[in-house]
């Protein structure tokens, strides 16, 4: 895999992840035409998640589509919530070849939005509807909060450098030809090139949406995510 190659990867990566994830759930070949319970089942889990109507009416997902989310959810995560720790154990799965622990931190933390160390059903579906079928606009805005690590407003390159480092352990041996060491620092340098436009050492939210939306590239590959469920 190239430099152009992992350019891509830098923006589309959660994406794909989710639909992986959401493969493992069951939930991509069970369909909506399977029969489900009317209600959640909340008896049993730690975490009880807000009423289905208050979800549909914050996401872009049905009554009938939160419940089969919900039960995949739940199957994975019977107390209703997930820490961090399992959060770097699913995603681990997808990537034996490599270390992705640094990279499910990243996104770990982008998902606990309000920072409590756990990611709950609502926080999931919030994230889960903007990565599949949000505009462009809100998948980009996702994707810049997850690398503006301090969530400042500024992407810097030490943050983009940690970011693409991470990118690199957890694709481990499926990079090819083998990456040279600053291979990383490379990277983020050709980042800067194209979205740094006024040349301040730092990428903001308008110079990035802008970049990424004049990239034919990720524009046509965010649309090949929508609507897999």
């Amino acid at each position: 895999m190239n430099l152009e190659g992992l350019e891509m990867i830098a923006v589309l990566i959660v994406i794909v992840l989710f639909v992986k994830l959401l493969e493992q759930f069951g939930l991509i070949e069970a369909g909506l035409e399977d029969s489900v319970e009317d209600e959640l089942e909340m008896a049993t889990v730690r975490h009880r998640p807000e009423a289905l109507e208050l979800l549909e009416a914050q996401s872009k997902f049905t009554k009938k589509e939160l419940q089969i989310l919900y039960r995949g959810f739940k199957n994975e995560c019977p107390s209703g919530v997930v820490n961090e720790d399992t959060f770097k154990e699913i995603y681990s799965q997808f990537f034996p070849q490599g270390d992705s622990t640094t990279y499910a931190h990243f996104l770990f933390n982008a998902f606990d939005t309000d920072h409590n160390g756990a990611v709950s059903f609502e926080d999931f579906i919030r994230g889960l509807s903007i990565l599949l079928r949000g505009t462009v606009q809100e998948k980009l805005n996702w994707a810049f909060n997850l690398y503006d690590i301090n969530k400042d407003g500024y992407i810097t390159k030490e943050e983009m450098l940690d970011i693409m480092k991470a990118i690199y352990d957890m694709m481990g041996k499926c990079t090819y030809p083998v990456l040279k060491e600053d291979a990383p620092r490379q990277h983020v340098e050709t980042f800067f090139q194209k979205m740094d436009k006024n040349k301040d050492g730092v990428v903001t939210i308008d110079e990035f949406i802008e970049s990424c939306q004049k990239d034919e590239n990720i524009m046509r590959s965010m649309q090949l995510f929508e609507n897999v469920i």
